[in-house]
């Protein structure tokens, strides 16, 4: 049996390394976008790089004979997710959708809620002008282009480097969750931060930001995670997702 995991999220490879070597005829491929230079690699076969679309992802599944296909990508990775709807349906490869539940907030939260990157930029204006900005490094260009926008100073974290466009009052903190709690309020009283920006990423390693920031009072523009594609069986952990695809459904 040949599974393949969609990757890239730590999700992703707890669920490799729960079905590696767990049966002496199973075979497990971790697929990675290869958007960070230096990724995290899942135990087992992996490969790094796109598919071509849902034709390519579906030509690869019948060339490589893949059993059981797992979407554990990023949230926010919508393309990917559309790509493995398609490729499932044409191939008729079985699907399953490996999503961590999504943030939830608490008393005391400060959170707007936005449905895209461009909408989180209009609001900021109005709520802070030193900006934390966890939305990673790609679309950091919808955080520039307006006089608005320019006044404000950003401190952006990201895994790797950003590329232009970016804000021009910026500061890049090269880092990679998990976070601890201590350090995130450390950060917000170092760069007096007065708003953050996320989105809804979900999962224990980068949520201390959103603690500190309830402590320190401090407004949160939260981008909302797209919709899981419907039609397909969804699972909230690896643990889950392994034993659906033993074929304990």
């Amino acid at each position: 049996m040949h599974v393949l995991v969609l990757g890239g999220t730590a999700e992703a490879r707890r669920l490799a390394a729960l079905l590696v070597g767990s049966a002496p005829d199973l075979r497990v491929t971790s697929s990675l976008a290869g958007r960070v230079a230096a990724p995290r690699l899942p135990p087992g076969e992996v490969r790094i790089g796109g598919f071509g679309g849902t034709d390519g992802l579906a030509a690869w599944l019948v060339r490589e004979r893949v059993d059981v296909l797992v979407d554990a990508t990023h949230p926010f990775a919508e393309r990917m997710s559309t790509n493995a709807v398609g490729a499932a349906a044409a191939t008729g490869v079985p699907l399953v959708v490996l999503r961590r539940p999504g943030w939830r907030p608490v008393d005391g939260d400060d959170w707007h809620p936005v449905d895209s990157l461009a909408g989180a930029a209009a609001l900021l204006p109005t709520l802070g002008a030193r900006v934390f900005l966890t939305t990673g490094r790609m679309g950091l260009a919808a955080f520039t282009g307006t006089a608005e926008l320019d006044r404000l100073w950003f401190l952006v974290r990201s895994v790797d480097p950003p590329r232009p466009p970016v804000p021009p009052r910026m500061h890049v903190l090269l880092d990679r969750g998990p976070f601890a709690l201590d350090d995130e309020r450390a950060l917000l009283a170092a760069h007096r931060v007065d708003v953050l920006v996320t989105k809804d990423s979900g999962g224990p390693a980068t949520a201390p930001k959103l603690t500190a920031a309830r402590e320190a009072r401090v407004p949160v523009v939260i981008v909302r995670r797209p919709p899981v594609p419907t039609g397909v069986p969804v699972v909230t952990g690896p643990e889950e997702a392994a034993r659906w695809v033993r074929g304990e459904r």
